[in-house]
């Protein structure tokens, strides 16, 4: 298909909770392939579909040459202490700040054959199983900050010359 264009913070899309799709259906199909060419740009480590305006319940992920999909996440497990990690987004450019997140997680889901997979990582892995996921449930990842970065985020998002 092609690669799609990156919605934004403020784009509602990104607030809303994505709907269920059936695996084996041909928007599956689409959808799948439209997430994994546009998440094999350089320095893109996941997607979610609804940053591509599509409000479905998959996402793809790219991570140290790794690429692949999930369609109808859930999490399975996180484990170990919450670190801090630099996280950015694709839907808020330009911007990391620290961010918690587990070093370990494990995401079901399936694949366009309808069968269930187990995606486990940790590190960069483990963070964007959780950061996707997040996205699918209508979050973005400065809404996880601890207060202090967060008013420091949403203050260099509204200075940002992306942002509406």
């Amino acid at each position: 298909m092609a690669v799609r264009a990156i919605r934004l913070f403020g784009d509602p899309i990104l607030a809303s909770a994505t709907d269920p799709l059936d695996p084996k259906s041909v928007r599956a199909r689409e959808l799948v392939t439209d997430l994994l060419d546009t998440v094999a740009l350089p320095g893109r480590a996941g997607l979610a579909a609804n940053q591509i305006g599509v409000g479905l319940s998959a996402f793809s992920y790219n991570i140290d040459g790794e690429i692949g999909y999930l369609l109808n996440p859930e999490l399975v497990k996180v484990w170990g202490e919450r670190e801090e990690v630099s996280e950015g987004c694709l839907s808020v450019p330009g911007l990391t700040f620290p961010r918690e997140r587990y070093p370990h997680a494990i995401v079901s889901g399936y694949t366009l054959e309808g069968e269930l997979l187990e995606v486990e990582g940790e590190g960069l892995m483990a963070q964007a199983l959780q950061h996707e996921l997040d996205h699918l449930a209508g979050a973005l990842y400065f809404q996880g900050l601890t207060p202090e970065h967060k008013k420091k985020a949403l203050r260099a998002i509204r200075g940002s010359d992306w942002f509406r």
